[in-house]
């Protein structure tokens, strides 16, 4: 099965609360992970706020075409619930 994010909800400061096809929910903190030239830009609190689902790509992206793969967001997150 290949993973998605099929949504995404911000939580407070660099963290969002995400809902994965394999039935998990996860809080995922992305404070430490914003390196490089096109995740620069998201350090602006009000940027990275405005991430949304891309249902193409089945992830998270921003304005700026900055995204992140769903397999390393599951990775990361922290579990909060679980649908199945």
């Amino acid at each position: 099965m290949f993973l998605h994010v099929t949504e995404v909800r911000y939580s407070e400061a660099y963290k969002f609360e995400l809902a994965f096809n394999d039935g998990t929910i996860k809080e995922v903190n992305l404070e430490q992970d914003l390196h490089g030239e096109v995740f620069a830009p998201l350090h602006d609190i009000e940027l990275f706020r405005q991430a949304f689902l891309n249902h193409e790509t089945g992830t998270i992206e921003w304005p700026n075409g900055a995204d992140l793969a769903p397999e390393y967001l599951h990775e990361i997150g922290n579990e909060v619930s679980r649908s199945n």
